[in-house]
């Protein structure tokens, strides 16, 4: 098959690419990216040496390159992992993310109906949720629980979703939808949680925590959130819906503990800061039906994952290096920089 993995050339996507080079090398993965921010081509330096794999630079929201990568590639499947993904980042400046991810969205599956695709997956997040209460310790997100978006990211990314499944019952496009918990692992931005506090801790810098530090996010790792993906491409049905979540719920101020210890840190770098806005309190997945229908389940606990996570920061210091010797720098003292510190 000739799968396009779009975003490919960022974090999950990244990933995704070098999973199914990995275990499906009788198909040809084209990576579509439009090297953003957040997008590094040196991240698939590995790929390139692959005869399976082409990469090509365009953006999702326009209509004749979308178009020209369909007629010259012929896909059967298509993953989009393209978007905007950082909050802090859609609270600053919304419009980027309704550009790229309702209107990408929207431009990808006009081309999949127009050249008859076989499966259209949207990678989605555990935010189109909202959060839950943090003394609910029983609550869990369901394919079924109602969206409740609380920023902008959160709110274009559910809107897309909703797209999606427009598509599918309107124009029986075959689509299929995963909504994920929070992904770590290698080749992460370094503007997130867990590659920050490495970073960070590795220069003997302050770690910003926001406000307490006692939100909770359900860790996922990232090839585990790959290998779900590929069975729902692969064996779910058309109009699917699944939940990926990690069964790995943490604080984040012992996410932030648990780095600095592995690292051999004092727990004095760590610095509170002004909260986000509107920061979701707690994020927990109930992956029961995925686990049911396709028989995926989170090989990685945290403890393992954290591990193989900072293992590679220490061994892939070039790779994070180049990242944050350009524009990262300017945007990190913009966001961090003028936050008031909490005693």
């Amino acid at each position: 098959m000739n799968i396009v993995v779009t975003g490919g050339a960022g974090f999950i996507g990244s990933n995704f690419v070098y999973y199914e080079l990995a275990h499906h090398p009788e198909d040809k993965i084209i990576c579509y990216d439009a090297l953003t921010y957040a997008g590094n081509l040196e991240t698939l330096d590995e790929a390139m040496k692959n005869d399976n794999f082409v990469f090509i630079k365009g953006d999702i929201t326009n209509r004749d390159e979308v178009e020209k990568l369909f007629v010259e590639q012929k896909p059967d499947i298509v993953v989009n992992f393209a978007a905007e993904s950082h909050v802090d980042r859609s609270i600053e400046n919304p419009d980027i993310f309704l550009r790229t991810n309702i209107l990408g969205t929207g431009v990808l599956m006009d081309a999949c109906r127009k050249h008859g695709i076989k499966r259209y997956h949207q990678v989605s997040t555990d935010e189109v949720y909202g959060d839950l209460p943090l003394d609910r310790p029983d609550l869990f997100f369901t394919e079924t629980t109602n969206l409740h978006t609380s920023s902008p990211y959160s709110a274009s990314k559910a809107s897309a979703d909703l797209l999606v499944m427009a598509y599918h019952r309107t124009y029986g496009l075959p689509t299929s939808i995963s909504r994920c918990s929070n992904n770590y692992g290698p080749y992460h931005f370094p503007e997130k949680l867990i590659p920050l506090m490495i970073i960070n801790a590795l220069h003997d810098k302050k770690l910003p925590v926001y406000g307490t530090g006692e939100n909770v996010r359900d860790w996922l790792y990232v090839e585990d959130h790959c290998s779900a993906i590929d069975l729902i491409i692969r064996k779910g049905k058309a109009g699917d819906l699944f939940n990926i979540g990690g069964h790995n719920e943490k604080r984040n101020i012992d996410v932030v503990k648990i780095i600095l210890k592995a690292l051999g840190k004092p727990e004095s770098l760590i610095e509170h800061v002004t909260d986000r806005k509107g920061h979701d309190r707690r994020y927990a997945i109930d992956p029961t039906k995925i686990r049911e229908a396709l028989g995926w389940q989170p090989a990685t606990k945290f403890e393992d994952g954290i591990k193989k996570t900072i293992d590679w920061y220490l061994t892939h210091r070039s790779w994070w290096e180049h990242v944050i010797s350009g524009d990262y720098q300017a945007y990190y003292q913009k966001m961090y920089g003028s936050r008031e510190t909490i005693e």
